[in-house]
């Protein structure tokens, strides 16, 4: 029986969706971008600039930061947390340091909990954007600004939502350990973890 309009363009719609839910994991530039679109597993949003709107509710933002386990940098936040106006850009900072001998190149993998505020949490700048090389005992400070979106006030079930923790976790770059930790990700995702997800080989 041939399909009518409606049910192609859904099928179409699933078939795409299905097939991005593959190709993100394929890759880190992928997953970002599945991320971003959608807010999945509650990754944070991107955005060129800040609102027009600061509103009077505060809310908490906690920071924690954690590396793969054979991962040989130190990787820590500047402060465990800052409370901010809805609407109101802050600059925060971490601070990474190569313990190594060699280069060492790092993805970081990132998200909010609880996931449902991922899709209001906005960064304007961000590490996490790209790759990351540091040079043997090289240090750096690594900035993120971010707001949350005024728009949360209209989501009812986060009316009494006071603390958002945003969360890194560094991987060496184009690895078998990276892949895992998104495929992590993804899974836990998919049994409802409402959590900081912290992929697997964790060390604090």
């Amino acid at each position: 029986m041939a399909m009518d309009k409606n049910t192609r363009s859904l099928v179409l719609v699933l078939g795409l969706a299905a097939g991005m839910v593959g190709l993100a994991f394929a890759s880190v530039p992928l997953y970002n971008m599945f991320c971003r679109l959608t807010g999945y597993g509650g990754t944070i949003q991107v955005s060129a600039a800040g609102p027009d709107t600061v509103l009077e509710r505060r809310i908490t933002i906690k920071f924690n930061a954690d590396v793969g386990r054979n991962f040989p940098w130190s990787f820590t936040p500047d402060q465990r947390e800052v409370t901010v106006n809805i609407g109101q850009q802050k600059l925060i900072a971490y601070h990474a340091k190569n313990k190594a001998a060699v280069p060492v190149t790092g993805t970081a993998i990132y998200n909010v909990s609880p996931p449902k505020a991922g899709k209001y949490f906005h960064k304007t700048q961000c590490f996490c954007f790209d790759e990351q090389t540091l040079n043997p005992g090289e240090d750096m400070q690594m900035p993120v600004v971010f707001y949350v979106d005024p728009s949360i006030i209209e989501d009812e079930d986060l009316d009494d939502l006071s603390t958002i923790t945003l969360s890194y976790t560094f991987f060496p770059a184009d690895s078998k350990e990276l892949d895992a930790a998104l495929e992590a990700f993804y899974n836990a995702d998919e049994a409802g973890i409402e959590s900081t997800i912290k992929p697997p080989n964790i060390s604090n």
